[in-house]
């Protein structure tokens, strides 16, 4: 991924006419152009390009037609591209740029389903003034499925409420004060869980991670909140422990998705549901373009890229 300094022009492609104004100035010798990867490339040849967010649409295919030296993703994930890019390209992700807002999202939903904020806005919309306790965060035990990035964010800000907290992923450690298990140990860890926080990536290695047992293992009244990718949880056994009162689920990623009309997460008591908006905040932009910026300066100088996932 060496790139000697020359007075060849480093060439950036970026989906939008926005992002491109928002990465000035530049140095000289950076030419950044608009390439939405829907139409023709514009060039044949780029050192760097950044496909549309949250959108594969054609990009796979718009790859295959152009010389690049490295693909900068705008999220974190990537399961949607491994194993599909053209041999040779190297990926990176947009770790740096999501992890807080995700986690805010996080924190928020747990929050909103712990004091019943749903049920109140209900009733706002009838007019109706209803009482009653919630069970709140305090004292909760909490468990965080994923202890990445995003997990370590949502742990940070869990720490205030004073909650019970502790965490599963891949192998166990000790890491920021917090215990980690190993996945091997996922079903005693649920069966002491009140609230679970699941933020692991996408894939075959965590597709259905928490499945009919998984939920099983959890007490009763527990709450499930995803903000990782939605097939993390089997959707058809979350359904029936939710219909039967079981679990409670607070999701920013579902499976399918974007959920269809007429599915019954929609309608389930129980159930809060955000439209994968985990990382789309005011955060975003300013720091897409810090990221772009310093991977452009690393190409300029010769030093390896950044968050590199695939490839290199």
């Amino acid at each position: 991924m060496k790139r000697v300094t020359t007075e060849i022009p480093l060439v950036v492609s970026v989906p939008t006419s926005q992002l491109r104004d928002e990465l000035q100035p530049l140095p000289d010798g950076v030419e950044v152009v608009v390439w939405d990867m829907k139409d023709a490339a514009p060039r044949e040849r780029f050192d760097l390009v950044v496909p549309p967010y949250m959108s594969m649409d054609g990009v796979i295919e718009a790859l295959s037609t152009v010389s690049v030296g490295l693909v900068q993703s705008q999220s974190i994930g990537y399961d949607n591209v491994e194993g599909r890019l053209p041999d040779g390209l190297v990926y990176a992700n947009a770790s740096s740029v999501h992890e807080t807002a995700t986690a805010e999202l996080a924190v928020a939903l747990a929050l909103a389903a712990q004091r019943r904020l749903p049920e109140f806005v209900r009733a706002q919309d009838r007019g109706e003034w209803i009482g009653g306790g919630a069970t709140g965060l305090a004292d909760q035990r909490v468990t965080l499925l994923g202890f990445g990035g995003v997990g370590r964010a949502i742990a940070a800000r869990l720490k205030p409420f004073e909650v019970d907290l502790r965490a599963v992923a891949s192998h166990g450690r000790l890491q920021d004060e917090v215990e980690v298990f190993p996945l091997g140990k996922l079903y005693d860890v649920l069966a002491e869980t009140d609230i679970v926080i699941a933020s692991l990536p996408g894939g075959d290695a965590t597709r259905h991670v928490i499945d009919d047992d998984a939920l099983s293992a959890l007490p009763d009244g527990a709450l499930v909140v995803n903000v990782g990718r939605g097939p993390l949880i089997d959707t058809d056994a979350l359904v029936d422990h939710v219909r039967r009162g079981r679990i409670r689920a607070a999701l920013d990623v579902t499976d399918p998705e974007p959920l269809p009309a007429g599915h019954p997460l929609w309608s389930l008591d129980g159930v809060l549901i955000a439209p994968h908006v985990g990382g789309a905040t005011d955060a975003m932009r300013p720091r897409i373009v810090r990221l772009l910026r310093r991977q452009i300066d690393r190409l300029r100088s010769g030093e390896e890229p950044l968050n590199v996932v695939i490839g290199g």
